[in-house]
Order: structure tokens, then sequence, then C-alpha cells
């Protein structure tokens, strides 16, 4: 199975950050076929060296290393979708610049494909972590459609970073789209509403380096928007109207508490598989 690595990254990403992750998708036991970086505006000085020197290594080793240039920073949904737009593989691998796939990833992802037609995208589970090689927690997923067809309906059903998924199926649906801080879980509102399949392995595929992640999903623009998304999903009778008033209420709680209550609220979430 040939594979596309799509990653955008921004200014801000520290350059130790960018090459920790840039080394975990060129030591898989799954080579890809191509890594697709969207530069997301202008870089560092330091983010360039480390992108070259990455390059080098990648087009010696038969990894077309392929970099997009937005002339602005426009976002994570403009920049992925312009990053699939240059995909040559059928199947494209999501990569976060600050995260650290586990080294069998794709080689586990591509076998759950081939013995597993009928599904358009497979996620997996995540290791949290700030300092590297401690984790703080993992975050598991339920695991198979019908379950995440429910559990979509209120909570995002996929870990975006560990996502592999047919491109044809996404761009079948209008690919990634506009907003903020929640473009995966719109693409896949999107898809499950037009019956696409979706699964989760029962395995950590990814170490997620976790930032401030609590005060980045609150507030009332935030709640803003995923009340837009609520809104979507109804619409496209994903949910019904007490389940859209269920998601709402749900996501007020999450996003209008105060940062320390919020971050309390996540860390019991995360622990939980099947709960809202």
């Amino acid at each position: 199975m040939e594979i596309s690595v799509l990653m955008s990254v921004y200014i801000k990403e520290r350059p130790e950050f960018l090459e920790r992750a840039l080394e975990s998708i060129f030591n898989q036991t799954l080579k890809p076929k191509e890594f697709v970086l969207v530069k997301d505006g202008t870089l560092t000085r330091e983010l360039e060296m480390i992108l070259n020197k990455e390059r080098k290594k990648f087009e010696e080793n038969n990894i077309a290393f392929i970099c997009v240039q937005l002339e602005n920073n426009m976002g994570l949904g403009i920049a992925l979708q312009k990053g699939l737009e240059k995909c040559r593989s059928d199947y494209v691998a999501r990569m976060d610049s600050d995260d650290i796939a586990v080294r069998d990833r794709f080689e586990v992802q591509a076998e759950y494909m081939q013995k597993n037609t009928d599904v358009s995208v497979v996620g997996g589970y995540i290791s949290e972590f700030i300092e590297e090689g401690k984790t703080l927690r993992t975050k598991t997923m339920p695991l198979n459609h019908d379950e995440l067809y429910k559990y979509g309906k209120y909570r995002n059903p996929l870990n975006h970073m560990t996502v592999l998924f047919k491109k044809k199926d996404v761009l079948e649906v209008g690919g990634y789209q506009p907003m903020p801080g929640l473009e995966d879980y719109y693409l896949w509102s999107r898809m499950l509403a037009k019956k696409y399949r979706i699964a989760n392995i029962d395995k950590v595929l990814v170490n997620a380096r976790l930032g401030n992640f609590s005060n980045r999903r609150g507030g009332l623009g935030y709640f803003l928007t995923y009340f837009r998304l609520r809104k979507i999903q109804n619409k496209l009778h994903y949910t019904n109207i007490s389940e859209f008033i269920i998601g709402i209420m749900f996501t007020a709680l999450i996003t209008l508490a105060p940062n320390n209550i919020r971050g309390g609220l996540y860390r019991v979430l995360r622990k939980k598989k099947y709960s809202l």
C-alpha cells in the first residue's frame, strides 16, 4: 500500500519538535511513498533548516518530500486541503508537527485497511505527554463503526493525528474546510452523515505532545464554533432534535466552564471510552 503523509506547520512550531515528528515518519517500518508538508505562512530560519536537512534524508531514501507554501497563515482547514490536493497516493496519513508516531503505525494501519476494505478512515489511541518518555495518560476511543457513529454525535470520534484515510472518500464529502479547532470533527461528521465507515485500532499509534489544551478548547468563541458544528450535524440529519439539544448542553458545559474545571473535565473524559 502506498501512503502519503500530510502535515501542516506554522511559524510558532518549535524546531526540535518538528524534527522529532519528521524522524518518527522516516523511521516507520512501512515507509510512506511521499511526505507532503504545507507551510502555513512564512517559517523561521530554524524551521527551514530542519526541513532542508530532513528533505535530503527523505529523498536519499526514495521518499518524495513535497512542500506547499502558503503566502499567509490561513489556518489548519485551508492548509490541509491545499496539501491533500497535492497528495498522490490513494491513502493519506495525517501527522501533526509536534507529535511522535510509534514505529509501526503505518504498517498496522495499512494491514487494517487491507483487511477492512469497507472502512474509509481508521485511527487509534494516543499517549499524551509533556516531557518525552513520560506518559501522562492514554486517550482511548471506541473501536467499531456503530459505536463511533453514536459517539460522534457528541464527541470527536477520531484522534486526528492518528488517522489514515482513503483520499477519494474524504474528497467526496468536500475534504477539509475551515472551522477553527474543529476542522477534523467537521469532516468526520460529514462522512458519518453520508454513511462512510470509520474505525479505531486498539493500539497507541501516536505519542501526542500535550500543550495548554484545556485553555485552547474553551471560551465563548470556541462554544460558538461548536454551536455552528452542532447545527450542521442536525441539518445533515446526522443528529435528531433531542441529540442536537443534548450536544449543545454538553458542549456548553465543557467550553464555558472555568479553565481549571475544564481541565478536570477533560481528564475525566479521557479516561472514559464511551462517555459523552
